[in-house]
C-alpha cells in the first residue's frame, strides 16, 4: 500500500488502533501502555458521531466572531441566522436589487453589504407585520421566490435569499413570538411542523468538476422536500422539492452501501440525483410515494 492509498483510507474510512505495549529493562516490565484510538478524516469522524462537541463549539465560536466583526451588534443582541441575499431598492433615482448578506438577529432584520461596508436596509423584528413568499421572474426568464414584508407603517419591502423558505420560516416564528433556535449560519431551520416521512443516513453523489464524489451524510424527507447534508458542511448540499420529482428508480451496480444500493431520482428539469442507502428498497418506496404524481394516483 502506497502513502496515497493509506491517506485515502484514513480520510474516507478510518482506522481503529488497539495497542498494548510493555516497556521492560533487563526483562523486568516497568511501563505498560494500553492504547485505543480511532484515526480518520474529520468528515468520517463526525459522520459516526465522534468529536461533535468540539466541532459544534468551534463552528459556533467562529460564526459569532465573524458576525460581530461584520455587524455592529447592540448590547445583548445575538445573531440567529445569516445568508446571502439582497434588498430591492424602489425609491429615488436607482431602482433595482442590491446584493449583500441578510442577518436575522433576535432584535433586527438587516441587509448588509461588505464592500464598501454599508447597511443597505434594516428593520426591527417587532415592526414586521406579515411575511409571505412571492414569485418573481428574473431578466433571464427564471422564476425565483422573494420575501415580501409588510411593516408597521404600511410599507412593503422585497428581500431575496439563497434559501427563501428557511428565512420565511424563521421570520414567521419570530413575528409570532415563538422560540427561534440559534442556528449555524446558512442552515435552514428544521421544519418542526412538517413530519418526516423518512430520516436517516444516505450517501449522495455530489457533483464535482473532476466527477461525482460519494459522500456520507443525513437525509430528511418530508411531504415538501428532501434535504441532504454532510456533518461537516455548513449548509445542505441537496434541497430537492418533492413536487419536482418525476421518477425514482433503483439501478444495478455497486454503490458505497453495496450492490443494488444506488437510487436515481429524476427531476422535472431532466436532472438526475444519485443516492445510495443501506435500505434502498425502503427509501425508494418513500420517495416514490412523496412524488405528486404518485400521490395523485
Amino acid at each position: 500500500m502506497t502513502l496515497d492509498d493509506l491517506v485515502e483510507v484514513l480520510l474516507n474510512k478510518g482506522a481503529v488502533l488497539h495497542l498494548d505495549l510493555i516497556v521492560a529493562v533487563a526483562d523486568i516490565p516497568l511501563i505498560g501502555v494500553s492504547l485505543r484510538a480511532a484515526v480518520a478524516g474529520m468528515e468520517t469522524m463526525l459522520e459516526y458521531g465522534m468529536m461533535r462537541h468540539w466541532d459544534e463549539a468551534t463552528r459556533a465560536w467562529a460564526e459569532r466572531s465573524v458576525a460581530r466583526r461584520a455587524l455592529d451588534l447592540r448590547e445583548g443582541e445575538g445573531v440567529l441566522h445569516r445568508t446571502s441575499g439582497g434588498h430591492l431598492l424602489t425609491g429615488g433615482v436607482y431602482h433595482g436589487w442590491r446584493p449583500g448578506t441578510v442577518y436575522v438577529t433576535d432584535q433586527r432584520l438587516v441587509v448588509l453589504r461588505a464592500e464598501p461596508r454599508e447597511i443597505l436596509w434594516q428593520t426591527e423584528l417587532s415592526d414586521v407585520r406579515a411575511v409571505r413568499m412571492t414569485p418573481e421572474r428574473t431578466v433571464g426568464g427564471e422564476e425565483r421566490l422573494r420575501l415580501e414584508l409588510t411593516l408597521a407603517d404600511g410599507g412593503r419591502e422585497l428581500l431575496s435569499a439563497r434559501e427563501p423558505e428557511a428565512l420565511h420560516d424563521l421570520l414567521t416564528r419570530a413575528r409570532a413570538g415563538r422560540a427561534v433556535p440559534s442556528l449555524p449560519f446558512g442552515h435552514a431551520p428544521a421544519d418542526e411542523e412538517e413530519a418526516a416521512l423518512a430520516e436517516g443516513h444516505l450517501w449522495y453523489a455530489e457533483p464535482r468538476r473532476s466527477g461525482p464524489l460519494w459522500r456520507g451524510g443525513r437525509a430528511r424527507l418530508t411531504a415538501g422536500r428532501l434535504v441532504w447534508k454532510s456533518p461537516v458542511d455548513s449548509r445542505p448540499a441537496l434541497v430537492l422539492r418533492t413536487a419536482d420529482l418525476t421518477e425514482v428508480r433503483r439501478v444495478p451496480g455497486s454503490g458505497p452501501a453495496g450492490d443494488g444500493s444506488v437510487l436515481v431520482l429524476r427531476t422535472a428539469t431532466g436532472d438526475e440525483v444519485r443516492l445510495a442507502a443501506d435500505d434502498p428498497a425502503a427509501w425508494a418506496r418513500r420517495l416514490d410515494a412523496a412524488r405528486p404524481v404518485a400521490a395523485a394516483g
